[in-house]
């Protein structure tokens, strides 16, 4: 081998004696890596314990007169609450807490308002701040319960009493049992609660008659200038009267619909013995009949002509007349911010004994809890709820308005 090629061979595996030496150097002594990041630590929110709500009422405003509904503006800058009175009066109640010497609404001269009959309901269109739509549900001098549209006049911020528009007439046998509930349900339509028509014990029968408006509850399209039916109102095409959602109820005071899940309560007057609650849950078509007069709650009260019980829809709740209870007054489910403990309950109070409940569901069990015994002389007559979701009762006997609160948490 020439002197060359030695030197290239020695040249060659000096190379890769130094190669393979930084190979194991870079092996032996190369950094660490940086340590993994520690795990998130998931932290649990937990919700806080809260005690079962105690109510305590909170006076608002006093000299009213015989309040019949407590309601507000959809719109949420609006806050005032309006309040209609059994003689044809609609009030307001400012933002600060003092009623306006104007009134939104004066219909008096329209209204007959002896017994269980008057200015009994309003609502709102849910888009009022471009239709300038209201609604109103009273008797008139004629003994017919009367739904007509008025329009908000945006300058004075009254409704326009020239703007009358009568959208159904319906004829009164009695002078008790009107019902009177308006409402917008999540749909966009207008509920109307309609009683039996009075005298007792519906003796013509008319809750189970679907031909007739009476005793039941109603649902309409009012958004353009007619009244329109609903394509899925269960008599739409035949059968019975297209305005029917409902039927089978005595007196239904008061209907309201959960803001924030869409579902309905129904609190119906019972006869002698039995109040209830009825339920039905959002996105649930219409069509159900809630017994009466074959039942009062689920009790038999006259079967002539009926079906078993298993046929109607019974109520998820109901009480007896004792404990000076005589007439149930439906609310609504709290909603608001101010009393975590009331969320998601529904409220709701005896005329006579002038016990305020809660009721709520767990699983398939649904329970009543009393959370206020009033004073013997409070007759508490409507619930109202503002548009921030805060609930109101109206005291009858006194005619003032109070909030409920929770002392309890």
């Amino acid at each position: 081998m020439s002197k060359i090629h030695k030197w290239l061979w020695i040249v060659i595996s000096l190379e890769t004696v130094a190669i393979a030496a930084l190979i194991v150097w870079g092996t032996v002594f190369k950094p660490a890596p940086p340590p993994a990041p520690a795990p998130k630590k998931t932290v649990q929110k937990t919700q806080p314990a809260y005690k079962p709500p105690q109510l305590a009422l909170t006076k608002v405003a006093d000299g009213l007169n015989k309040v019949t509904t407590v309601t507000s503006m959809p719109d949420q800058s609006d806050k005032r609450l309006f309040i209609t009175e059994q003689d044809g009066d609609v009030r307001i109640l400012n933002a600060d807490g003092k009623l306006d010497p104007n009134l939104f609404l004066d219909i008096k001269s329209q209204v007959q308002s002896d017994g269980e009959m008057g200015l009994l309901g309003l609502a709102f269109h849910p888009k009022i701040a471009q239709n300038g739509y209201l609604f109103v549900d009273y008797v008139d001098k004629g003994q017919n319960t009367i739904i007509s549209r008025f329009k908000l006049n945006k300058t004075t911020g009254l409704a326009d009493k020239s703007t009358e528009k009568v959208l159904l007439k319906i004829k009164q046998p009695y002078t008790n049992h009107k019902g009177g509930q308006l409402a917008f349900g999540p749909d966009g339509n207008l509920y109307i609660g309609m009683g039996d028509g009075g005298n007792g014990g519906d003796p013509e029968n008319r809750a189970q008659d679907k031909n007739q408006l009476l005793g039941k509850i109603l649902r309409v399209n009012v958004d353009s200038d007619n009244l329109a039916i609903p394509a899925g109102n269960p008599f739409a095409s035949s059968g019975g009267k297209p305005e029917i959602w409902a039927l089978g109820l005595r007196n239904p005071w008061r209907f309201s619909f959960d803001r924030k899940t869409g579902d309905l309560y129904i609190a119906d007057v019972g006869q002698d013995k039995y109040e209830e609650v009825n339920f039905v849950a959002a996105k649930t078509g219409g069509g159900n009949n809630y017994g009466w007069r074959c039942y009062e709650a689920t009790h038999t009260f006259n079967a002539t002509g009926c079906l078993d019980a298993a046929n109607y829809t019974a109520p998820v709740l109901e009480y007896d007349h004792t404990e000076k209870r005589c007439s149930i007054i439906g609310g609504y489910v709290y909603r608001g911010t101010k009393y975590p403990a009331m969320v998601g309950k529904y409220f709701f109070a005896d005329y006579c004994g002038g016990q305020i409940y809660y009721a709520g569901k767990s699983g398939a069990t649904w329970t009543q809890t009393l959370a206020a015994q009033t004073a013997p002389s409070t007759t508490i007559s409507a619930f109202g709820e503002d548009n921030n979701g805060e609930l109101y009762v109206a005291d009858r006997t006194t005619n003032t308005l109070y909030h409920l609160e929770d002392i309890a948490n």
